[in-house]
C-alpha cells in the first residue's frame, strides 16, 4: 500500500470516509423495501376477536372458563411450613418452625410403671 506523503492526500482520504460514514444511515432507509400492511380483520363473527399479529379472525379465549388444573393460592412450587414460604428473607423462620414442629411431635418415653405384690 502506498503512503500518503502530502497532508492534503490524507485530508481527502478522510474525508471521503466521512462522507461513506454519513451516508451509510441515508442509503440504507432508501435501499430497504416496504412490507405490505396486513388486512386488518373488521368484521369479526360472535366469539372471534381479530388476532393482532396476523390480523386474522381468532376464537375469542375466555378467561374465567375455569381449569382443568387446580393450584394452591401464591407459588404451589414453594414449600411452606405453617403458611411461611420457605424461601428469601424468610427461611430462618422456616427453618425454626420446622424444628419446633418436630419438636412438638416427640413423645416422651411412657413413664415406667411400678408393680408392687401384695
Amino acid at each position: 500500500m502506498a503512503s500518503l506523503k502530502s497532508p492534503v492526500q490524507r485530508l481527502i482520504l478522510a474525508g471521503g470516509f466521512a462522507v461513506a460514514i454519513a451516508a451509510a444511515p441515508v442509503v440504507s432507509v432508501f435501499a430497504t423495501p416496504t412490507a405490505p400492511v396486513a388486512p386488518q380483520a373488521q368484521g369479526c363473527s360472535g366469539g372471534e376477536e381479530p388476532d393482532q399479529f396476523t390480523g386474522n379472525c381468532v376464537p375469542h379465549t375466555v378467561p374465567n372458563a375455569g381449569s382443568v388444573f387446580t393450584t394452591q393460592p401464591g407459588n404451589p412450587d414453594v414449600p411452606e411450613v405453617m403458611g411461611i414460604p420457605c424461601i428469601g428473607h424468610n427461611q430462618g423462620g422456616c427453618i425454626g418452625l420446622a424444628e419446633e414442629a418436630q419438636a412438638q411431635t416427640v413423645t416422651p418415653p411412657p413413664a415406667p410403671v411400678f408393680s408392687h405384690s401384695p
